[in-house]
């Protein structure tokens, strides 16, 4: 009897399948095959095309909207609605820091247009902009629960801000919504009842933005923030925890659902297939590096506040060059205050042209996007300054974007060391070569791989005869 009991769990342990990692209600609640996401990318670098193609596939993605003029997002919502219909799909939502109103403005795009699914990214907390999002259009359900029609997906990398798309919106933001008619009464009346987020991300040692917090830490930190809340909260429960950061081998993917997660998100290798929207020339770098071939550097788009990126730093002068430019920023208090060869150095080197001619662009740029933060400069020259050497990381996108051949030493190429694993892992194969990689059928290798590693281990550890433990021996 004991040798078909262990029988039958080796065959329930073989029959571990992709589809059945992670959590069922994620996939049942996103219609899609797999507990799996690729996460979205700044400036469409996850393109229209990655998220038809896994779209197509029945898999979730994220249309990178951050720094995209409002007429190209509408485009990839009217893509998106006739290829792909309902979807699986969304969209980002990046934090707009100073300037709400790049918030605002998006998120009014996505209420006109229905869209349905967003991932917000770079909040320390929700916004008026997110909340007003997250509460339109909820209303009573039959079963006496409370229908929430738009879905959140929060990058988190820190418990306080996981601890606030876990609680309902903060009343006092729904009162001043309510009262500027960006509510209804019943939305407001509902809103104490749902929780800010449908699914947290933990995103650890991640490309572009990171606090390079360790995933073995992070996540499991994160699921026990969800289950605190939950006492408090009951409504926090339902909370899913999904883990980003690392993951570009089934290896990884298995042990982030080992460690409870209940969705996983890729991002950095998801630039290096033929879906990405980026140039070839960047493919060709990152289809080359290394797992130590990153390096970190301040995030240009929050310089003022040393918070830092990750970056690929094989082959380019960009990570040494962006650190100078802090580091100049902190020291000075203005253009003026350069030593002369500093300036000129800068101006020939990093900028190619000279501070005056950077400044007309900035201005001409913020005198349309945010003419508070273009005052603020034309007051103060150490604000100014910040804005000139901002600058220098916008040229860094652009360049890698385009694919510049005479200007590659400058690349910005936001990536985590996933990216190296997935080379590593990939080498000698039919898709070493990036144009063989395709974002669904990565899904497919690290789900497909990850439930394999799984299934062995499990049989390993159930087999009829493990190896018997050491004896315990106290140590003199």
């Amino acid at each position: 009897m004991a040798v078909v009991h262990a029988e039958q769990a080796l065959a329930a342990v073989a029959a571990v399948a992709p589809e059945n990692l992670g959590s069922a209600r994620f996939r049942a609640d996103h219609g899609v095959r797999y507990a799996y996401v690729a996460g979205s990318m700044y400036k469409a670098v996850a393109s229209e095309d990655m998220v038809v193609r896994m779209g197509r596939a029945g898999l979730l993605s994220y249309f990178g909207t951050g720094g995209l003029r409002p007429d190209r997002v509408i485009a990839a919502v009217r893509r998106f609605e006739r290829e792909l219909g309902e979807g699986p799909y969304g969209f980002n939502l990046l934090a707009g820091g100073d300037n709400p109103r790049k918030e605002e403005e998006q998120v009014g795009i996505f209420l006109r247009h229905g869209v349905r699914r967003v991932e917000a990214a770079s909040f320390v907390r929700p916004t008026p902009a997110v909340v007003r999002y997250r509460l339109t259009g909820v209303r009573p359900a039959r079963d006496g629960a409370v229908h929430v029609p738009n879905r959140v997906m929060a990058k988190v990398s820190r418990p306080e801000v996981a601890r606030s798309f876990l609680e309902p919106a903060p009343p006092a933001m729904v009162g001043d919504l309510l009262a500027r008619g960006l509510l209804t009464a019943e939305e407001a009346d509902l809103a104490a009842r749902v929780p800010m987020a449908d699914d947290l991300v933990a995103e650890a040692d991640s490309g572009g933005h990171t606090d390079q917090r360790p995933l073995v830490i992070l996540l499991p930190d994160t699921v026990r923030q969800r289950d605190m809340a939950a006492r408090e909260f009951p409504a926090a429960a339902g909370v899913r925890v999904g883990a980003a950061g690392g993951l570009g081998t089934p290896h990884a993917v298995a042990a982030a659902f080992v460690m409870g997660a209940d969705f996983v998100l890729t991002g950095s290798i998801n630039q290096c297939t033929a879906q990405c929207g980026t140039s070839e020339a960047v493919k060709d770098m990152l289809q080359q590096a290394d797992v130590h071939d990153m390096a970190l550097v301040p995030a240009g788009d929050m310089l003022e506040t040393g918070a830092r990126a990750q970056v690929l730093r094989r082959g380019l002068f960009y990570p040494v060059r962006a650190n100078r430019l802090y580091e100049l920023y902190r020291r000075h208090g203005s253009l003026e205050e350069l030593d002369p060869a500093t300036a000129e150095q800068l101006q020939r080197r990093y900028f190619r042209r000279s501070f005056d001619e950077v400044w007309e662009e900035t201005r001409a740029y913020y005198r349309q996007a945010d003419p508070d933060t273009l005052a603020r400069a034309e007051r103060d020259p150490k604000h100014r300054m910040l804005l000139v050497f901002k600058a220098y990381f916008v040229q860094s996108i652009r360049l890698a974007m385009s694919g510049s051949s005479e200007h590659q030493v400058d690349y910005q190429i936001n990536c985590g060391p996933a990216m190296g694993a997935l080379n590593a892992l990939l080498r000698g194969t039919e898709r070493e070569d990036w144009r063989n990689r395709h974002v669904d059928e990565l899904a497919d290798l690290l789900m497909a791989g990850a439930a394999q590693l799984l299934s062995e281990r499990m049989r390993a550890m159930a087999g009829p005869d493990p190896v018997p433990a050491a004896p315990y021996r106290r140590l003199p």
